[in-house]
Parts: structure tokens; C-alpha cells; sequence
């Protein structure tokens, strides 16, 4: 007698997995790294480059910087792509006189990184080139010569500071002083002489500001200038604070072409990568 053959049953372990298609997940990783992206540079750290001389000598036109988001606290404007999701401010601190930070400037919008010297109620100005904070003069002493290779994105701020280095290199020449703030900050400055913004009025640092100048003395359109587009930043509103500067991450002398990848490597200025600041 002949027994009919029974066909097994099919069981879930047993049927195959469908591949996941490629596509699928190429996007998930995309969408994946874009999120931590965002994730990163919203929060933690964002990096800015330095398109002027205004901060000499501390840092260089070409210098690229990573700032801490979380240092002041955050606003949209911490946020990747500044997305227009109202006013709004939280872990909100106020920084410290000698920060190096960047901001949004108040009128353009534009990254703008400058020094804290006063803070909200504090007295500023400038007689004779020298700093007075709440009518006391900051301490100022000079230290000998800025010297600054002439480079792609190096020019010097005159004929006169030109000049020619023992190697046969053509430099920039300025005089260098160290100023020392009331909170024992210290750091160097620049100065060309007697210029337009050596004596201003006594500026009163209004609530919730703060006021920043360049080391560039004599070179920087700072809070001792109006806020215009492109020019000085008047007094700085905190809420566009952006992150304190910590440390130099590259730095280029402007002679790398993009089209020639190996340039990117000798244009480097090997010895100020990894500076803290």
C-alpha cells in the first residue's frame, strides 16, 4: 500500500532572511553620521577659521580653532545651520575677562572672535594706547618683537614693519607688549603706534553685554567701534556668544591649492597645530 508523501511543513527558522538591500543601508549610515554630526557641532565642538590679523600675535590669519558650545551656554545659534526655532538661551554663563571667544557679530550675523575684556558694568577705555578697566590701567609691559613670516595669507600691516630675517626670509616687525587683566589673565598685544582707536570715551558695559577688542590693537574693529557689517561690533549681547576657543587644530600659510592635495601638507604650519589657547 502506498503511502502518500507528506510534504514538511515550513517552519520560521527555516525560511530565509531577505538581504537588506544596500541602498537601505547605505541612507541609515548617512542619516546615522549626519545626526552625530549635528549632535557634535551643536554641543560640543564646533570649528572656526581666522580670516584677519585682528588677533596677532595669538593667532594667525589661517589658524583654524575648535570652540567649546557648551562654555556660555546655548542659543540657535549653537545649533548646525542656525535653524529659526525662536530666542531662546539655556545653561546660560557668563564668560570670563581674558576668554578668547566667538559670536555672532549684532548687526551682519556674521563669526566674529575676539577678546573679553569687560564685562557687564565694568568701565572701559583706551588713553595713550594703554587699557583702563574701571578707571584702573591694566598692567602693560613691553617684551621685545613680534616676528611673523610673510606668507600667502601674511601680509604686514605697513612698509615700515617690513623686513628681512637672518635667513634671508622676508618678516613682519611689530612691537609686542604683555597685558596682564585684574583676574590675572595675561597674554600678548600688538602695537603700530599712535592710531584712532588709542583714546576712546569711558565705555560703560551694558547688562547682559560684554566687551571685546582685538590683540591687534591698532588692526582690529572691535567694541571700541560701532556695530556695522563689516566693520566694529559695538557692544556684544551675550545670547550670541558661540563657544570659548581651546585649541588650534590647523594651520595653513595660505600656499596650498585644492587641486594639488600634497600642497595642503607643506602649506601646514606644523608647529602651531595643537597650540591650547
Amino acid at each position: 500500500m502506498n503511502e502518500t508523501a507528506k510534504t514538511p511543513v515550513e517552519t520560521e527558522a527555516d525560511t530565509p532572511e531577505k538581504p537588506e538591500k544596500k541602498e537601505d543601508s547605505l541612507f541609515v549610515f548617512v542619516l546615522k553620521l549626519a545626526l552625530v554630526v549635528f549632535i557634535f557641532r551643536s554641543f560640543f565642538f564646533a570649528s572656526h577659521s581666522i580670516p584677519s590679523e585682528s588677533m596677532l600675535p595669538k593667532l594667525w590669519n589661517g589658524d583654524y580653532l575648535a570652540a567649546s558650545k557648551w562654555s556660555y551656554g546655548y542659543t540657535r545659534y549653537s545649533l548646525l545651520f542656525e535653524p529659526p526655532v525662536g530666542d531662546w538661551r539655556i545653561f546660560g554663563s557668563e564668560p570670563e575677562r581674558g576668554d578668547i571667544a566667538v559670536f555672532k557679530h549684532p548687526v551682519s550675523y556674521e563669526d566674529y572672535i575676539k577678546r573679553v575684556i569687560g564685562l557687564p558694568g565694568d568701565q572701559v577705555q583706551m588713553q595713550g594706547g594703554a587699557l583702563y578697566i574701571n578707571g584702573e590701567a591694566v598692567k602693560r609691559e613691553k617684551v621685545g618683537e613680534f616676528i611673523q613670516p610673510m606668507s600667502g595669507n601674511t601680509t604686514c600691516a605697513g612698509a615700515q614693519f617690513r623686513s628681512t630675517g637672518d635667513d634671508g626670509s622676508r618678516i613682519c616687525r611689530y612691537e609686542q607688549y604683555r597685558e596682564t587683566l585684574p583676574n590675572g589673565v595675561t597674554y600678548m598685544t600688538l602695537d603700530f603706534g599712535r592710531s584712532r582707536y588709542d583714546d576712546t570715551q569711558v565705555f560703560v558695559v551694558p547688562e547682559g553685554h560684554v566687551f571685546m577688542m582685538g590683540d591687534n590693537r591698532d588692526n582690529s574693529l572691535d567694541s571700541r567701534a560701532p556695530a556695522v557689517p563689516g566693520g566694529g561690533v559695538g557692544f556684544v549681547p551675550v545670547e550670541l556668544l558661540l563657544g570659548k576657543a581651546q585649541a588650534r587644530i590647523w594651520s595653513t600659510d595660505g600656499s596650498a591649492e585644492y587641486v594639488l592635495p600634497w600642497t595642503w601638507f607643506t602649506a601646514a604650519r606644523w608647529d602651531r597645530i595643537g597650540d591650547g589657547l
